[in-house]
Formats: structure tokens, C-alpha cells, sequence
């Protein structure tokens, strides 16, 4: 029994594909059962496999959810033939599923197979948005007339956003960051910090920032366990902040930089998206900073999101910034990379500090890419196309579609469930996005709305 891809042709069939498992509706894998086992035997309850199966998938410790995740590693099983007499090919959906449980193979410390796509990337990174809301109003990240925000009944909770982090994190999330909107004017940001630092596993817990309450919190949030700072600032100049932002504040963004510092966090990382005709001319400035302060000054390309009226005539790219900077300071160095990392790094000798770029547009970084991203209203952020008759979906900033963990929770759905339906985006996660005249053209949410 094969599925038919997109072009009639016949896929190969389940027992085939994954020896020892089979695929859900959404393309998860499903607990293990002997290969010999026929297809009809699992729609039959009164099978004993059926019956074990069931018990294993209820299993209090997880061993259920276990067995699905090594079910991955089996070894291949021989070619065999359908019959007609030709052999089954993968069509392109499943291979994906095939180089993952390759990638899985070939790696000696396993990583959740829920939480690996098909190009073998692991994603250990979760971003999670706090809040739709905003003390500001930045141009390249919400419309001047603002945005329809969320009825507060269909934001996660508090308990909900614990228990999606916890889950991620029994999977091998290892670093969190809080955003939002302006995650610092949630109430109770302190105590969310303070229990997602109870989770074992945890590393690191990191926060972005408009920095305008950051000075006044940033003592409770450090005692919580904040280990990680963004702070979002595109000028220098307080007239020019008021203009960007279209509100005052300027000063109190520099406090809580200097706050930051002074409670030792290293480096302290300043975000500043750069725009033509606004604040590329401020570059050598920023980085001026970094001679005295332990700061990593990164310049951010300028994206294009509803509502931000981005052209390309706007974009400063990072080869131009570069060139700039060097024509100022020639002994700038170049960094290593660390894995899965999104800034190319670089350091000018005897500075304190150091500076990176973030090339989303002109040099994309998805081929490392490990982040997840979870809205204010619990949507998995995701980009979804068409093949071979199943949905392929993006876990993406730029992603269009999305998938509701909220509903999934209030619905009642087990930690399996939900398991199965993040496994079903990443999983089928594409190689890279589609490209910034394209990323223009698609409907997307405003910045504000997906959490950065």
C-alpha cells in the first residue's frame, strides 16, 4: 500500500519507508512494530500489537513518545518490490523524511527526531513572543496607525506558555528567548523568567528589548536567572530616536544599556536596523561604541513585513556596510562562526566590544538555522506549500501559515500529540526561504505580531 505523489507516481509503502514505524495523517512517525506486520493489523484493535501499541503510547514515563523518536534510527531495510514488478521510489516528501532519519544515523548523540528536519538541523532554539503589545511604535516594525491585536482570551497563559516550554525543552531546546511586542510590559515577565530557570536542560534564557523598562527590571530579572540581552536601537541621536520610534525614550534605552553593563552582562547586544536615508549614516558611530563598552553592536538588514512599506531602494546591504566600516578601520577582523549562528562577527583590534551583521536579505543564514518561533497567540509560525500531497511547512520569521499550539492545548491534546504536530513542521521544514523580492510579495503579519 504506497501513497501516490503529486505526479500519479506510487511512493513506497510504509513498511518500506520507516522499518519498524509508520507515518500519521500530519507525517509523524508513529511507535514501533515489526516490519512483517501487515497494514490491516493496526486498524484492527483487537490486535495485540494494536493493544501494546496503545499501552505504549500511554505510557506515564514516555516511552511511548521514545519509541517514535528511535524508531528513526533502524537500519534501511532491503529494496523490495511491489507486484507489479518495478521497485517503489520515494517521492520528494518522504525522501525528506529518508535524509533525516539518515542525518539521525549518522549522529552518535541523539537529538529529538520531533525537533530535526530533513537537512538535519537541529533546533534547539525557541523564541517565544509575550505579548502582541508595545510601548513603541518602530517604523520598520509596526504601522504608524498601529495593529488589531489579539483579544487577551486567546493569548497564551501564563501555565500555557510554561507547559509548550517544557515540552520543547524535554526535546533538547536548550536556549530560550522572550520577545514580543515589548516583552518587558507583560507583568509577570519576572516570574516567567524565574520558572523557565527551573527547567532542567535550560542554558540560557535571553530577552529583546525596546530597553524602556529595562533599567528598573533588569536587577529582578538578573536574580530570576536572565542570562541573555537584545536591546533595539537604531540611533544615536534622541531627535532621530523620537522620529523612528514615534515615541520619546531615547534616554531610557541608554540607561538600560549602561544598567546592563554595569550588572556584568557580556557582551550586551545593541540591534540596530539599518535604513537608507535614516541611519546609515550612523554606522561608524555605533561601532565607535564598541572601542570602550562590551557591547556586539549588530546591524540588521531591513526586512520587509506588513505594514513597513520596505522597498529595496531601503535595504543597506552587508557588503555595503562592510566596506564603509573598513574604509575606516582596515585592521577589522573577521570572527569565527559559531554553529547555527546568524551574525557574521567581526572586531576591530584593542576594542573592548565587537559588531556583527545579520544578512537575512543579501546572504541568508538558513542552512544553519536552529530556531523555532511561537507567537503571542501560540501560533508555530510556519511556511506551507503543496507536495506530494501532504502539507510542507516552514517553522520561519518570514513563514506565511501557521499552527496553533493553543488550540492543540485547550483542546486537550497529549504532550504525543502536540509532539507529532511540531514534528510535522520541522520535519518537513524547506532548505531556505524563498528570497527577498519574493519574502516582499507575500502576505505575512506585521513585525510586531510575530516576535521577532
Amino acid at each position: 500500500m504506497g501513497r501516490k505523489g503529486a505526479g500519479g507516481g506510487s511512493c513506497v509503502p510504509i513498511e518500506v519507508l520507516l522499518p519498524g514505524a509508520e507515518l500519521g495523517p500530519w507525517g509523524q512517525v508513529l511507535p514501533c512494530r515489526p516490519v512483517s506486520q501487515s497494514v490491516n493489523d493496526r486498524e484492527n484493535p483487537s490486535s495485540p500489537r494494536t493493544a501494546e501499541m496503545r499501552r505504549g503510547e500511554g505510557m506515564p514515563d514516555g516511552r511511548g513518545l521514545m519509541s517514535q523518536r528511535w524508531a528513526l534510527h533502524a537500519p534501511p531495510p532491503p529494496a523490495r518490490r511491489a507486484s507489479g514488478g518495478g521497485p517503489h521510489f520515494l517521492c520528494p516528501a518522504l525522501q525528506g523524511l529518508s535524509r533525516r532519519r539518515q542525518f539521525l544515523r549518522e549522529h552518535g548523540a541523539p537529538f529529538s527526531a520531533f525537533l530535526t528536519d530533513s537537512f538535519g538541523r537541529q533546533h534547539s532554539y525557541l523564541r517565544i513572543s509575550l505579548t502582541e503589545k508595545c510601548n513603541l511604535r518602530c517604523q520598520y516594525c509596526m504601522p504608524e496607525e498601529g495593529v488589531p491585536l489579539t483579544p487577551k482570551a486567546d493569548l497564551l497563559t501564563t501555565e500555557e506558555i510554561l507547559t509548550l516550554a517544557r515540552l520543547f525543552v524535554k526535546e533538547g531546546v536548550d536556549k530560550i528567548r522572550l520577545t514580543g511586542g515589548e516583552p518587558l510590559i507583560r507583568p509577570d515577565v519576572v516570574d516567567i523568567v524565574a520558572r523557565l530557570h527551573q527547567l532542567e536542560g535550560l542554558r540560557t534564557i535571553g530577552i529583546t528589548t525596546n530597553g524602556i523598562n529595562l533599567a528598573r527590571l533588569l536587577p529582578q530579572l538578573q536574580k530570576a536567572g536572565l542570562s541573555a540581552i537584545n536591546i533595539s536601537l537604531d540611533t544615536l541621536m534622541p531627535a532621530k530616536f523620537e522620529f523612528i520610534v514615534r515615541r520619546k525614550g531615547f534616554h531610557k534605552v541608554m540607561e538600560g544599556i549602561h544598567k546592563a553593563i554595569e550588572l556584568g552582562y557580556s557582551p550586551v547586544k545593541v540591534n540596530c536596523v539599518v535604513m537608507r536615508g535614516l541611519n546609515e549614516d550612523e554606522l561608524l558611530d555605533f561601532v565607535a561604541l564598541t572601542e570602550g563598552l562590551p557591547l556586539d553592536v549588530r546591524f540588521i538588514e531591513y526586512m520587509p513585513f506588513d505594514g513597513n512599506r520596505w522597498n529595496f531602494k531601503k535595504l543597506v546591504s552587508y557588503k555595503e556596510m562592510l566596506d564603509t566600516l573598513r574604509q575606516r578601520w582596515p585592521e577589522l577582523e573577521k570572527l569565527p562562526e559559531e554553529a547555527s549562528s546568524t551574525a557574521k562577527a567581526f572586531k576591530i583590534p584593542g576594542f573592548q566590544g565587537q559588531l556583527s551583521f545579520i544578512t537575512s536579505m543579501s546572504e541568508h543564514f538558513c542552512g544553519t538555522c536552529n530556531r523555532l518561533r511561537i507567537t503571542a497567540d501560540g501560533n508555530l509560525k510556519v511556511l506551507k506549500r503543496i507536495l506530494c500531497g501532504m502539507s510542507q511547512e516552514k517553522v520561519c520569521l518570514f513563514g506565511n501559515s501557521e499552527v496553533s499550539l493553543r488550540d492543540l492545548l485547550r483542546a486537550g491534546a497529549s504532550e504525543g500529540e502536540l509532539l507529532r504536530i511540531v514534528g510535522a513542521a520541522v520535519g518537513r521544514k524547506k532548505r531556505q526561504h524563498a528570497g527577498m523580492f519574493s519574502i516582499a510579495q507575500m502576505k505575512n503579519r506585521p513585525m510586531i505580531l510575530i516576535g521577532g
